[in-house]
């Protein structure tokens, strides 16, 4: 035995075997070693190395600067509200398992959300229509950069043909990108989520992958969540992984209708908005909220403050592991602007009342048709269309719903006929079936199928489709062959597909799509309202069907029963502004009114009517609220009195009087005879009382009556004075010269979006009376009664002081000016502002009126349209302190400005309570609502 194994251990040593054990065994000394090395002797220093390497930093926000007005009254501040977020924190054994597993997560949550009335944030670039379509809703190059996204490409330049999935990702599709991202191999979406939620899934999922490298981050899926949400969510906190509930700061706005177009809103940042904002200051991130509009956009820098941060660690999925330290965050400055509050929202409760009044005034009348009131409910959204589908649709709106579908079906069929089989010319089609492919034209651009860019509005064919000689059909089909039309956005292979073939495909989108749009729709039912298939009586009991009007057994009943007609229902509805000039977007609808200290060049008040509410905007966007304001035909993102640009009118003359006579065209003492019609020029234009005479009138006396005449024969003048004879653009430059001594032809330096008006450039003899093509903003002309009651050409601004967080100023404003008063001598100036009294002394509106008054109307003609009313001045006329400026857009007469312009005088010298103004409404109806040109 011992010889055995001495023998095979001489065998074993000396064999190849014992070679290869021995080096196996020195090599596995040396990871023994290596491991003790690194894990026990060195294993503190290179976890700490480590850990230097994935060291993270995250703002930490600050809290946006409130916003007052000039008396410290509150209108944009912060609140404390529930938000639901998600993050990517758990971890998967594949793919497929997440996908199942985050999408029935969020298929769950977004259900409550959506059972709950709450809005999901939603920043993806593709719409869901209500027929279950995809549609951009941005072009251009941030289309070109989501497609890049999407596809996971460095630039849109990268993108190219896949193969494997058959796209073309340059020009993929919205239902392709859909089709892409709810694949398997991307968010696995499965076919039982029903169209709209597998949509809002996508909405999430597409969100979360922007952090898929930080999954430490939140997204935000919803803000302001009511406290249903909050119980639910947190009562299933423990199967509803990586969903919370967290503490968030909104912005919110007191006084939002009267405010919106000065202040404007809040929202999260866009990607032009982080690239413009990240240069000036690094510590923006893509997750910010910034300003979108107004005060709260041009003063971002302030009203943001200084963010804090807080320094972490994460593991090597991207989860927090440790915290390190936090730095606090710095408040933003606040804002105190010029605006009088109270008076602002006077001046918009003065200006419906009056465009109330006219309105109600001219239904009354016959001006405005009835029947223009019944397709108004529906043609501007004041009863919603949509709602008579809904399971809690009301009997009366079943049986409207009925009807229209009857008509509907009818109405399609006609379309199908005159695009397919039997076209006709558009100057041979009934007003009803012109209106609904004006429509379809407009609606294939808006959803860039006929590329309104690449037409050639030269062209022959074009021509013939502008003056109504050819039929759709054949106008689409030329459309086709210019290459006009987009046939991507048509169900067609574009490589093999014949223009037949485009055109059978353009046919069936154009059907498919008016038989759900919501617009087209519309106009169906004013047709049928019309003909009388809809009822008025029905419109009205709709109205408290939907919570329009606050319900009223008694009135519902006289409705049922016929001893209230729906005229009388509704002319009192009107009276009573229960129904407003916005909701009926009727002519006229809007206004505008500018409020000046005359002493300081401060604006105290600057409304547009009608306005939005703020809050709906603010804290990401509600869509569906945002989507009517876009569709309402009262405009109401449209800042009237900053960017509506229209004829001055008779307030112009003002202009004109300076400019004589400073240019010494006329004297003080000159007197011109008023025969009712100028001859002097070859078209004759009359005065305004024609066939009346105004007789002889000095300058002072052409003001107070504001005679044509007389200044048709300044702007001839001023033609005739650098060479003795007539010339048109020597006129023009002297009437542009004295203008923008008035500062007419320039912006007034609002730090809010503004048009620069425009000073006429032809036909003086028109333009001294305000016509030819003079167009003016109601800021512009406010600045402008400004300058004549006071002699300086103010710089306007609406900023008040910046406060620090401390109630330390930052910087205090001042309107600067120029000096005009040496434009004219004190007696001509005298006999200007002597003129304007007149005026107000012999307007009806302010007989009686304890203010003393100077100002000037303006009537401006509209070719088509009813007449714009308009009106400058100020007060007190021996002292003046304030000037205003209103504007009513169509609104036939320029007392109707006037009698809005008293309210608001005597509301600011406190003669009327804010109580007044509201019980007020459309009592202010009192004829003059005629489309006429007198002042």
């Amino acid at each position: 035995m011992s010889y055995d194994i001495k023998d095979f251990l001489k065998k074993f040593f000396s064999s190849r075997l014992f070679v290869l054990a021995a080096v196996f065994i020195v090599f596995f000394g040396i990871i023994l070693a290596r491991i003790f090395t690194l894990q026990v002797v060195n294993g503190k220093s290179y976890q700490e190395n480590f850990s230097l390497k994935i060291q993270m930093k995250q703002p930490i926000n600050a809290a946006r600067g409130n916003i007052y007005d000039k008396n410290g009254k509150l209108l944009a501040y912060n609140e404390l509200a529930y938000s639901i977020s998600i993050n990517d924190s758990t971890t998967y054994s594949s793919t497929k398992e997440k996908n199942k597993a985050v999408n029935a997560e969020l298929a769950e949550i977004l259900t409550v959300l959506k059972n709950n009335g709450e809005t999901l944030n939603n920043d993806f670039k593709i719409d869901r229509k209500k027929d279950g379509t995809y549609s951009f809703n941005v072009s251009g190059s941030s289309l070109n950069r989501f497609r890049a996204d999407v596809f996971g490409k460095g630039s849109a330049d990268d993108l190219e043909y896949d193969k494997e999935t058959g796209i073309d990702e340059a020009n993929a599709t919205a239902e392709q990108i859909m089709e892409y991202l709810m694949g398997k191999d991307n968010f696995g979406i499965s076919s039982k989520y029903d169209g709209d939620l597998a949509y809002r899934i996508v909405v999430v999922r597409y969100a979360m992958l922007g952090n898929r490298f930080a999954r430490y981050k939140e997204v935000k899926i919803a803000t302001d969540v009511s406290d249903k949400t909050v119980a639910y969510v947190n009562e299933h906190m423990d199967t509803l992984s990586g969903i919370s509930v967290n503490e968030d700061m909104i912005r919110k706005y007191n006084y939002s209708e009267y405010f919106s177009s000065i202040i404007g809103y809040t929202g999260p940042i866009s990607e032009s908005e982080y690239t413009a904002l990240h240069k000036k200051n690094k510590d923006y991130t893509q997750n910010d909220t910034v300003g979108k509009a107004g005060m709260e956009q041009h003063y971002e820098t302030y009203l943001r403050g200084k963010n804090g941060e807080q320094k972490f660690y994460i593991d090597n999925v991207g989860r927090i592991s440790e915290i390190i330290s936090s730095t606090d965050s710095v408040a933003g400055d606040d804002l105190y602007l010029s605006i009088d509050a109270d008076l602002q929202k006077a001046i918009y409760l003065a200006l419906q009342n009056e465009i109330a009044a006219i309105v109600y005034s001219n239904i009354k009348s016959g001006e405005i048709p009835i029947n223009d009131v019944y397709t108004a409910l529906i043609g501007n959204s004041v009863i919603n269309t949509e709602h008579f589908s809904k399971a809690k649709a009301s009997d009366t709106e079943k049986s409207v719903l009925s009807v229209f579908k009857s008509r509907q079906k009818t109405t399609l069929g006609k379309i199908k006929q005159e695009l397919t089989s039997s076209p006709e010319a558009l100057n041979t089609m009934s007003d009803e079936v012109l209106d609904e492919f004006t429509y379809i034209i407009s609606m294939l651009k808006d959803d860039q199928v006929l590329l309104k860019n690449e037409i050639d509005t030269s062209d022959s064919v074009y021509q013939k489709w502008k003056d109504q000689k050819i039929s759709p059909k054949e106008y689409l089909n030329y459309c086709i062959t210019q290459h006009w039309i987009d046939i991507s956005q048509l169900n067609v292979d574009e490589k093999y597909a014949d223009s037949t073939e485009v055109y059978d495909a353009l046919c069936k989108y154009i059907l498919k799509n008016i038989k759900t749009d919501t617009e087209f729709s519309k106009i169906i039912y004013q047709y049928m309202i019309t003909r009388g298939e809809i009822s008025p009586r029905q419109l009205c009991l709709i109205l408290f069907d939907q919570g329009v009007l606050d319900y009223d057994d008694a009135t519902v009943n006289k409705l049922k029963n016929g001893s209230l007609s729906p005229r009388d229902f509704l002319m009192k509805k009107i009276y009573n502004i229960e129904i407003t000039p916005a909701q009926l977007a009727l002519e006229p609808c809007t206004g505008s009114c500018v409020v000046t200290d005359e002493k300081t060049g401060e604006i105290r008040a600057m409304v547009s009517y009608p306005g939005y509410n703020s809050n709906k905007l603010a804290n990401g966007v509600d869509s569906e609220y945002f989507a009517s304001l876009q569709h309402d035909k009262s405009s109401p993102l449209l800042n009237y009195a900053t960017q509506q640009k229209t004829a001055p009118g008779s307030t112009f003359k003002l202009v004109s009087a300076t400019a004589g006579l400073a240019e010494n065209v006329i004297t003080t003492s000159d007197q011109i005879r008023c025969t009712g019609i100028y001859n002097d020029i070859s078209n004759k234009p009359k005065c305004w009382i024609y066939p009346g005479s105004h007789g002889l009138d000095n300058v002072f006396e052409a003001i107070r009556d504001s005679c044509n005449v007389f200044f048709y024969t300044v702007g001839n003048r001023l033609a005739q004075k650098k060479t003795g004879s007539y010339n048109d653009a020597n006129g023009i430059d002297l009437i542009q010269k004295y203008a923008h001594i008035y500062g007419l032809d320039q912006k007034t330096g609002l730090e809010i979006s503004e048009s620069k008006s425009s000073v006429a450039t032809e036909y003086p003899v028109m333009a001294a009376i305000g016509q030819s093509d003079n167009n003016y903003t109601t800021v512009a002309l406010s600045r402008y009664v400004t300058a004549v009651a006071s002699g300086k050409k103010y710089n306007y601004q609406l900023m008040n002081k910046i406060v620090d967080a401390d109630g330390k100023t930052v910087k205090k404003y001042k309107a600067d000016y120029e000096d005009i008063s040496d434009t004219l001598t004190s007696s001509q100036w005298d006999a200007i502002h002597s003129g304007m009294r007149e005026v107000v002394s012999t307007m009806d509106r302010f007989q009686g009126f304890d203010i003393p008054v100077a100002g000037k109307t303006g009537t401006a003609q509209q070719t088509g349209h009813a007449n714009h009313g308009l009106f400058v001045g100020y007060a007190p006329y021996d002292d003046p302190e304030i000037t205003i400026a209103v504007r009513i857009a169509n609104g036939y007469s320029s007392h109707n400005a006037a009698t809005a312009a008293r309210n608001v005088i005597s509301y600011y010298y406190k003669e009327t309570s804010m109580k007044d103004i509201k019980e007020m409404k459309a009592a202010g109806a009192n004829g003059n609502t005629g489309n006429s040109v007198a002042d």
